[in-house]
C-alpha cells in the first residue's frame, strides 16, 4: 500500500497538469484507506472534488462535501460548506456579443496580402513588443476547472492574509478580590509552530498548578482566584517568556488607583505593553479582553484598535511599537454598604420595640395596691 505522501505527491502532480481523469482515477480505489475524521483523509478528499468538478461530476463531488460536513472539525465542514456552495453555483453563460468577428473584404488583393506578410515578418523580427489597436482575434473562454482553482488558491490565502496564530488573552476583573486570566494560542494551521511548542513547555514548567489544556491546534492557561499583585506577576512572566522566544525583550506595566465615594469607588487602570523589540513574527494577530463589572470610560475614545462593549474591551495589539490603554469604571463599596444595612435594620428595630412599648396593648391591667 502507498504512503499518504506518495498519494500526495501523485495526485498533487495531476492535478498541476490539468490530468484530471488520471487523478480521479487514482484517488477513487485509495480514498476509503484514510479515514474521514484524519487530516490526511480530509485533505485527499478536497483534492478529489477539485478533479470531479474539473470534469464537471458534481453529483460525485457533492457526495464527497457530504462526507466532510459529517467531519467533527468546525474548519473542516465550514471549508466543505463553501465548496458546496461553489458546486452548486449556476453556470454562467458567455454572451454572443463578447466575441469579435471580422468579415472578409474582397477588395483585398494578393499584393496587399504579400505586402501585409512582409510588414508582419519585420515585425517579429523586433526584440521589442509593439502595441497596437488591432485587434487580435477571438476571445477564447478559460478551461474547465480554472475557476475552482483560482477559488480554492483564494480560499487557502485567507488564513495567511488574517494572521497564521492567534494569541488572546482575557483578564476578567468582574471580582476585584478573585481575578480570572485565561491566555489561549490558536494556530491557524493543522500544525503548530516550533516556537509554540517550546513556549507551552516552558510554561508548563513555570505554572505546574495552572489549569491547562492542550489541542492539536490550541493551547490554553486558565489562573483563577488571583488578587491584583498575583495578576500582574503572572502577565509579566507570560510575556517575558513569550518575548525571548520571539528574539526580544518585551515589558508590561499596570498601574491601578481608586478614589473611594462612601458609597462607591472609582478604579483607574494603566496598561503599558511595549512590543519594541517584537518584528511581525509569523503575521501574529495579538487580541487583548478585559472583562469589568461595571461600564468603562476610556482616556482616549479615538484609538482604532481598542473596541468597548457594556463590559467588555477588546485590544488588538501592534507588534514593534508601545501599546498603551487607560480606562476607569465605578464600582459598589460593598463593605460599607453591608455595615449601614446593619446598623440601618437595628436602629429601625429598637424604634419599632421603642414606640410599641410606648403606646402599650388594649388588655385589661390589673389593679394595683
Amino acid at each position: 500500500m502507498k504512503t499518504y505522501e506518495q498519494v500526495l505527491e501523485t495526485v498533487e502532480l495531476a492535478l498541476a497538469k490539468g490530468e484530471y481523469h488520471y487523478c480521479i482515477e487514482f484517488l477513487l480505489p485509495l480514498i476509503e484507506s484514510f479515514p474521514l475524521q484524519s487530516k490526511e483523509g480530509v485533505n485527499l478528499r478536497t483534492i478529489l472534488i477539485t478533479a470531479l468538478c474539473g470534469v464537471n461530476k458534481k453529483e460525485e463531488a457533492k457526495r464527497f462535501c457530504k462526507e466532510l460536513l459529517k467531519s467533527y472539525d468546525n474548519k473542516t465542514r465550514e471549508n466543505a460548506k463553501y465548496l458546496m456552495e461553489v458546486i452548486d453555483s449556476p453556470d454562467i453563460k458567455k454572451p454572443e456579443n463578447w466575441n469579435v468577428q471580422f468579415e472578409s473584404d474582397p477588395s483585398l488583393n494578393k499584393k496587399s496580402f504579400n505586402s501585409l506578410r512582409k510588414k508582419r515578418e519585420v515585425l517579429e523580427k523586433k526584440k521589442f513588443i509593439n502595441f497596437n489597436d488591432t485587434p487580435t482575434g477571438e476571445t477564447k473562454p478559460f478551461q474547465k476547472g480554472f475557476s475552482l482553482v483560482i477559488f480554492l488558491i483564494l480560499l487557502l490565502l485567507i488564513p495567511l492574509l488574517s494572521g497564521c496564530v492567534k494569541v488572546e488573552d482575557t483578564l476578567n476583573l468582574s471580582e476585584l478580590d478573585s481575578i480570572t486570566n485565561n491566555l489561549v494560542i490558536e494556530s491557524k494551521y493543522i500544525k503548530k509552530f516550533p516556537w509554540q511548542l517550546k513556549f507551552e513547555e516552558k510554561i508548563k514548567d513555570i505554572f505546574p498548578d495552572a489549569e491547562i489544556k492542550q489541542g492539536e491546534s490550541t493551547f490554553s492557561l486558565k489562573h483563577k482566584n488571583l488578587n491584583l499583585e498575583d495578576t500582574k506577576q503572572v502577565l509579566k512572566i507570560t510575556q517575558n517568556t513569550a518575548g525571548e522566544l520571539a528574539g526580544g525583550s518585551t515589558n508590561i506595566e499596570i498601574n491601578t488607583t481608586q478614589k473611594n465615594f462612601i458609597f462607591f469607588k472609582k478604579y483607574f487602570y494603566k496598561v503599558d505593553l511595549d512590543l519594541n523589540s517584537i518584528q511581525d513574527l509569523d503575521n501574529l494577530e495579538l487580541i487583548f479582553k478585559i472583562i469589568h463589572p461595571n461600564k468603562a470610560i476610556l482616556t482616549n475614545k479615538n484609538n482604532s484598535n481598542l473596541e468597548i462593549t457594556k463590559n467588555l474591551i477588546i485590544w488588538k495589539l501592534n507588534p514593534s511599537q508601545i501599546n498603551s490603554l487607560e480606562f476607569s469604571f465605578w464600582s459598589l463599596n460593598k463593605l460599607l454598604i453591608g455595615i449601614s444595612t446593619i446598623l440601618l435594620i437595628i436602629v429601625l428595630a429598637y424604634l419599632l420595640r421603642f414606640y410599641r412599648f410606648k403606646l402599650g396593648t388594649d388588655l385589661p391591667q390589673l389593679p394595683s395596691n
